[in-house]
Order: structure tokens, then sequence, then C-alpha cells
């Protein structure tokens, strides 16, 4: 049987208890440094509550340490780990293999999508070197993802299923670090491929002129999981650790119940890979949280219409159009019911993100708090920020319980009370009852308020009449909770210790040829001593030591393709000279490289 793995990001702990109680399978979070979100750092406390909040329910607690390191970093890394591992944490995400090199805890590894995982080769390497599960780059088909699978049956595939997409292969971006200082590879992008570009040819045309030609739009694969499923991937994750709890909770509930349907309908072949029941006071929407637009990325091929190159904020939900404009208010034309706060917006005519916020609601005409200058007849309208959906999602909106079968059986000395194969007793002196104590038995069992649990009946000998003590009930049921709590932790000499690669102590001048290879050094990203020693390399560094003269970012997505000029792709012959150069606002030129063996697109700093 399968398992089928959820896997919800948690910004703080709030977040990761929102995850768990709708539906998650498995929570990942940032630690207080070395993730690749320096922003939402956890403390250690923080963590090892979450880690006891979810354990109960067989959910797992995966903690972010996936930045690059530098030296004087090493020891802190190596005490964090360690910190981790005793507060119960399941396992962490890795991008930097001088931590292969420390002395570590048997914690398992997963190898973060920060170390380029893209072919089968790849992930078999990540594999002998000692990583349990692998998390895939976001722009792999479902048959780039089957056959990994094939090739490497014995790997755990993590797939991204939804949110913001980095138009770069993770890991492979240096474009923050060019321009800012700030590294990608560091937790501190300062999302370079959001900004506004000119488009140039190489005679200095202008082609686009102040566009977001580099920012995609959200992932949103929530009606392909059963192909990613069939693919061989078992963990699926989304995205959102900048994300507040109700992005959380609408998102998981969403996937949750999606991937119910899912093994409902082959229930012989998989389970969910953690337990407990969840009822919801809400239905969800994935259109009325954070996004900038949908899109499956190339999950089936090569797709149109995969950036959002008019503005990278969210526009959420298509309501309606613009059908009259009054001196302080407007009426909608459509069938979307708003309220007083709403947040709508519109693209200008300048084709720029415009929006206001609803002060009053009459029917289908809004009255603004300030009538928008550039809002005309005919546009269309979005809400980014739904008061209702907003005010259902503050609110206690899920409840995750475990349902339990009570057994109550008389023993030699007293009484038992087991369930799941855990077993509670009492000493009592076995007295007959002058009249029936079943329903009083099952109330006092039943009382479960507080815990993950919930009784769903009772079982007891159809002989079963013996009078026993409210207060012994209760304390057959206190003693079965706190066993079950305990047996439901993670017992942590099951976890897989990572192994080593042979000779990784040994020095050389290169980079051994059994490791995939990269064109430009600095992509090894290589930033401490024990990741010189892992590959066997003396002058090595990251990029972020000492740069490079490759390319800043390598994208699957193609300008040449989004603008209909990719022959290969059915597109018509460009009629402009390359190369091509994208332009900042400051006047820094980017030229564009068009891989098209590897139908991959390069960036590169032009000096």
């Amino acid at each position: 049987m399968t398992q089928l793995e959820l896997l919800a990001p948690a910004k703080n702990l709030e977040c990761g208890i929102a995850a768990v109680d709708h539906g998650a399978d498995a929570v990942y979070i940032g630690a207080p440094r070395f993730g690749a979100r320096a922003a939402v750092g956890n403390s250690v406390d923080d963590i090892r509550q979450l880690c006891q909040y979810a354990h109960p329910f067989g959910v797992k607690v995966y903690v972010t340490v996936n930045t690059v390191i530098y030296d004087v970093e090493l020891e802190a890394t190596q005490q964090l780990i360690q910190q981790l591992y005793d507060v119960g944490v399941d396992a962490i995400l890795v991008q930097d293999m001088g931590i292969l090199q420390m002395p570590l805890p048997p914690i398992a590894l997963h190898a973060s999508t920060q170390t380029d995982n893209r072919t089968a080769e790849k992930v078999r390497w990540l594999h002998d070197i000692g990583f349990s599960r692998v998390v895939l780059a976001r722009e792999l088909s479902v048959d780039e993802i089957a056959e990994i699978h094939r090739q490497v049956p014995d790997v755990e595939l993590e797939v991204f299923v939804h949110g913001a997409l980095c138009v770069s292969y993770s890991g492979l971006c240096y474009a923050s670090q060019y321009c800012f200082k700030r590294s990608a590879n560091r937790g501190e992008c300062a999302q370079f491929c959001r900004m506004k570009f000119d488009l140039l040819d190489a005679n200095g045309r202008e082609l686009e002129h102040q566009r977001h030609l580099l920012s995609l739009k959200d992932m949103n694969r929530l009606n392909q999981l059963d192909q990613l499923i069939e693919a061989g991937a078992t963990s699926f994750k989304i995205e959102g650790r900048l994300k507040d709890a109700g992005y959380v909770k609408n998102v998981v509930t969403a996937y949750s119940q999606q991937l119910n349907a899912i093994i409902a309908r082959n229930s012989e072949k998989y389970q969910r890979a953690s337990r407990g029941d969840v009822r919801y006071s809400f239905t969800p929407n994935l259109k009325k949280t954070f996004n900038r637009g949908f899109t499956t990325y190339f999950l089936n091929g090569r797709q149109p219409d995969i950036a959002s190159p008019d503005t990278p904020k969210a526009m959420g939900e298509y309501v309606g159009k613009v059908k009259e404009i009054r001196r302080d208010s407007l009426n909608v034309a459509g069938t979307a019911a708003f309220a007083n706060g709403d947040g709508l917006c519109f693209i200008n005519d300048d084709r720029e993100l415009e929006g206001f916020r609803v002060n009053r609601v009459e029917g289908n005409r809004l009255f603004p708090h300030q009538m928008p200058h550039h809002l005309r007849p005919g546009m269309a309208l979005y809400r980014n920020n739904d008061m209702e959906f907003e005010r259902q999602l503050s609110r206690q909106s899920a409840e995750r319980k475990i349902p339990l079968v009570l057994k109550l059986s008389p023993t030699a000395d007293g009484f038992s009370l087991s369930s799941n194969d855990v077993t509670a007793c009492v000493a009592c002196e076995h007295q007959l009852a002058d009249k029936p104590q079943r329903e009083n038995i099952v109330r006092q069992l039943s009382k479960l308020g507080g815990t993950p649990y919930e009784c769903s009946r009772v079982e007891m000998a159809a002989d079963f009449n013996y009078f026993i003590p409210s207060s012994l009930l209760a304390e057959l049921r206190r003693q079965l909770v706190t066993k079950l709590m305990t047996e439901s932790d993670e017992d942590k000499g099951r976890r897989a210790r990572p192994t080593y690669l042979d000779g990784a102590d040994q020095r050389t001048s290169t980079i051994p040829t059994h490791v995939p290879r990269y064109p430009e050094p600095y992509m090894y990203n290589i930033a401490n001593r024990l990741s010189r020693q892992f590959y066997g390399v003396r002058d090595v560094s990251a990029y972020e030591l000492k740069g490079g003269h490759g390319p800043l970012m390598q994208c699957r997505h193609c300008l040449r393709y989004a603008l209909g000029r990719c022959v290969r792709h059915g597109g018509v012959k460009p009629d402009w000279s390359e190369p091509l150069m994208l332009r900042l606002g400051d006047g820094r030129l980017f030229r564009l490289e068009f891989d098209c063996k590897h139908c991959q697109m390069n960036v590169y700093a032009e000096s």
C-alpha cells in the first residue's frame, strides 16, 4: 500500500498547527537560521511544540536547513541539527553537501529542490550519498518524473503542486546576489524575476516596454494529482512559507479533500500517510487566496501563458465587468456577491495593476473608499481580498480527530481499556452492578475532549455487568490517552542515518567524475571547507564568495517561445536580431541565450 503525503508550509507555529488541523500529512518549517526563507525563522522551542502537536496524528515535521553555509557557521549548523533531532524533528531539508561531512544524529535527510534535481542521474547520486528523499525541480513534466521513478524506484520523490514559481531552476539563480548582494541560496532573494524589464534586440530596438517578463503565474496542480501519483511521486508540496494561516487553511483543505477523493477511488492501492478525520466549517476556494493566476507549468509539456507579465501581484478571482460608473460608485455586471471591505483590482490602460477598497455595498453597486481614476466601463474586475471568506478562515475552520474503538475488559485484578494495540490497566475489585452500567461507562470513557481522539464506540462483552467508579474509568481513559500519545511519537531509533560518499575526505584538484557535472564551478555552491572536502576540491567557491562568469539564471521559461517566435514549437520566425537583452529600470543589461538543445533560456550579466 503506497502512502501519499500532503506537505504543507508553515511560516510559524500558528501556521503549522493550522496545517495539521486542516489535513496535512507533513509540515515543513524554517529553523532560527539556515533556511531558504531567511525572513521566517522559528525558535527550536516552537518547532518542539509543533512536533508534539503533529506527531499524535502521524504528521511529520521537516525543517529547512537548505542554504549554503559559510565556514564560520559550520559549528552552529551542526549544533542546530542536533537540537532539531532532540526535539523530535523527522527530517531536515539540505542543500549544502558540507552537512554530510558532519557527525550527524541519525536524522533523515531530504535533498532540497535547491540541489537542482532534474535528472535520474542526479537523484540516484543523491540517494547513494544518503538522502532518503529528493525534492524534484518544479519544471519537470509528468513523463520526466515517471522516468526518474522508473530508474530510481527506491527514492521518495517529492513534487511541488501549488504556489509561487521561481523562473530559474532552484539553486542556480544568482541574479539577486549579482544585482543586490542578496543571495537566493542564503534565503535572501530580492525577487529579481518579479521586476520590470524592457526587451531589446541586438540593434537596440525595443520589443517590449517595462513588463514583468520573467514573472510567472502561480502553480496549481489540484486537478493533476492523479497524474503525479501514477508517475511515482508520493509527497505533494505546497509552496508558501511566507504565507499566513488563512492561505494554509484554504490550500491544505482543497488538496487534502482532493487526495481523499483519489484514495477513495483507489483504496486498494493508496492510503494517507497520517491519521485522523477532519471536519470543515467552510468550502475551500483556491481563487480566494493569494495567487498571480494559475498554471500547471510544464507538467504536460511546454505550455503558453505561464507568465504574468502585467503584474507580479495577486489579482485574485474574476468577479465581473464594470457596467456603469458614477461620481462615487460603480455597477458590476456579474453574479458575484460583495461585502463591505472587499479589495478589488483591475488592469488599467497602461497595463498596470490598480486596486481599491469597497467601502459600502448595495447589491451590485459598489461605493469605493476612493474612486479609482483609471477605471473604465467594460474593464474586468478581480477580487484579491474577500472579506467574508477571510472572516470564515479567521475563526476555527476545521477540527481533526482520530477515531478510537475502545475495548473494556476485566482482568485478574481489575480492568483494562485498549485501543490500537495499546492497553491501560487499573486495579479494582470486581463488583457486580445492581443496575445497568453500560450507559455511564460509555459516557465516561467517551470524554476525550481536549485530546486528538474521539470515541467511535465502546466494546464490552455481552455479559459485562460490573460496577466501576467513574474516577477509575477516568483514570483508565487518561492512562490510555497518555500511552497513545507516547506511542504516536516517532521512534528516533528508526530514523535513517545518512551514508557518506567513499573517499569524500580526499582532496583533489577537480570535481570527481562520479558527481553530476556543471559547466561552471560556482554552480556546485561550495561555500565552506567541509563542502570542499566532500567534493574533493581546493579552490572551487560559491558565487556568493567569488562570483563567476557563467549564467545568472537557467530557465525552462523561454521568452522566444512566450512571444510566439519559437519555430521548433510552432511559432513564426523571429523578426529581430539576436542576442536579445533585458534592461532593468536602472539601465543594467542582461543578455539572453536560447539553448535550444536543452530547451532552456539562460540569462547573463552584460558587462
